[in-house]
């Protein structure tokens, strides 16, 4: 069983950064893929980034060159460092994972395990 928890979400102006963390508990180590999604309102999920603990990760091109995700195995804790930050990035953020390696597969498309709570990220001036 794994349980993710989200923190870090907030009010940020346009152009500006943030790091959303998820901690997890549970065996994730080498098992799991993790993944960060966004649900904004009136608008579908979409995945955002996902990784295995090893491989090249996934970026949704709405993303690309401004999001990065990490994962710290030792701590069980997955991080989405958001910079350059638009209107358009406002949503509720979830964490999410699965037993598999195939993180495209849950970024696009098999809907994960196992997911956190969300924490809300807000983009405005």
């Amino acid at each position: 069983q794994v349980q993710l928890v989200e923190s870090g979400g907030a009010l940020v102006q346009p152009g500006g950064s943030l790091r959303l963390s998820c901690a997890a508990s549970g065996d994730i180590v080498g098992r799991y893929v993790i993944g960060w999604f966004r649900q904004a309102p009136g608008k579908e999920r979409e995945g955002v980034a996902c990784r295995f603990v090893y491989g090249s990760p996934y970026y949704a091109d709405s993303v690309k060159g401004r999001f990065t995700i990490s994962r710290d195995d030792v701590k069980s804790t997955v991080y989405l460092q958001m910079n350059s930050l638009r209107p358009e990035d406002t949503a509720v953020y979830y964490c999410a994972a699965s037993q598999t390696t195939a993180v495209r597969t849950v970024c696009l498309g098999t809907a994960p395990t196992y997911w956190g709570q969300g924490t809300q990220v807000t983009v405005s001036s």
